[in-house]
């Protein structure tokens, strides 16, 4: 469980625009299950001191899936920050592609520049350890951040919220703007992305309810985080389901695009579509009555807590061991659960209510 202060959409984000974003993941096997295990009791047989000071002039890169991914930009621009409060250093580094191959390389050129702690956003769970595993076997410290790697890649996993949360709450949402009744679709993000597989899992699961029995998933579409692509594959769902009755996007980048191709389409208003977005990217959509309502949990305090998490690892206040506590800067204190993961909190339900009071 998290403890953590009132969170300020308005202060802490003031003067970041024009956001969109991706939000990808991990896949589930018995090997990372018992990858975690092990992590953990590695992590909880070193020593931690959660009294040592945070140290002075840490070098933490960020290494999200892309960059130039207006997502990431806010997210690594929150860590940045962080590292600023800390006394260290910040820099976020990456490829402009989103591949696992291409975070392989930046991770080897982080461990030539010795930096003290590596927070990455994983594009696939499995292809990225080996060089997380070298650069953990050289002191580098490991927090993954918003897409999970393998336990043994890391040692602290921050998570926008709960995947059972998101997975849940997506298909609540639909089921109330479609009255629990007709065909609906999923625009993910791609098809290795950790948590969109563990949120959509989630989903299919809600679904089984009997509430829902008036509801089918017909489709799981991936638009590949791609602005072009997610248009493709939007225009696609319709055209091959002109019935459909509702779409979940659960991720930025794809419900933007499948709101943009809504909005000039004889569908707008019949298709509802809801999934995570930002509030500055989707307020014109919720306003011309294309979106009736959307999610997300705020980005740059993700990359302010992980920020704080990687010190908080440097400096051996904590080891990654479930119940371990640091201190995250404004958003106060957290504590490591199970498998080493760190909530951020529950995410917030956007619509034209409130979406006017959000700017990010």
């Amino acid at each position: 469980m998290t403890t953590r202060t009132p969170w300020r959409p308005t202060a802490l984000l003031a003067g970041l625009i024009l956001l969109t974003a991706a939000c990808g993941g991990t896949t589930k096997s018995d090997v990372a299950q018992q990858s975690s295990a092990s992590a953990t009791a590695a992590a909880s047989s070193a020593a931690a001191n959660p009294n040592a000071p945070l140290k002075q002039g840490l070098k933490i890169a960020f290494l999200p899936k892309q960059v130039n991914n207006p997502y990431f930009t806010i997210a690594d621009g929150g860590g940045v920050e962080a590292a600023k409060e800390f006394g260290g250093e910040g820099k976020e580094v990456g490829p402009s592609d989103a591949s696992a191959s291409s975070q392989v390389s930046y991770i080897n050129t982080l461990m030539q520049q010795k930096q003290d702690a590596i927070v990455i956003s994983a594009n696939d769970p499995n292809a990225v350890v080996p060089a997380l595993k070298q650069a953990m076997a050289a002191g580098i410290k490991v927090v993954s951040y918003d897409s999970d790697t393998a336990a043994e890649g890391r040692h602290v996993f921050v998570n926008q919220a709960g995947a059972e949360d998101l997975g849940r709450t997506e298909v609540q949402l639909l089921a109330e703007q479609i009255g629990h009744k007709g065909k609906i679709a999923v625009l993910s993000a791609t098809p290795n992305a950790t948590n969109q597989n563990t949120w959509i899992d989630f989903m299919k699961d809600e679904l089984k309810k009997p509430e829902y029995k008036d509801m089918e998933l017909v489709k799981v579409a991936y638009g590949n985080d791609d602005d072009q692509k997610s248009f493709t594959e939007m225009q696609g769902l319709l055209r091959s389901y002109p019935d459909l009755a509702g779409i979940i996007s659960p991720t930025t980048v794809g419900i933007a695009a499948a709101a943009r191709y809504l909005s000039d389409s004889p569908y707008k208003g019949k298709v509802k579509l809801t999934g995570l977005g930002t509030p500055n990217q989707l307020r014109k959509f919720v306003k011309d009555g294309t979106i009736e309502a959307f999610e997300l949990w705020n980005p740059a305090d993700l990359g302010y807590l992980a920020s704080y998490a990687a010190a908080a690892l440097a400096s051996g206040q904590i080891t990654g061991a479930e119940g371990e506590k640091f201190k995250a800067g404004k958003l106060g204190e957290y504590t490591v659960g199970a498998k080493g993961e760190v909530l951020l909190g529950k995410p917030t339900v956007f619509n034209k209510d409130n979406v006017d009071k959000f700017d990010f």
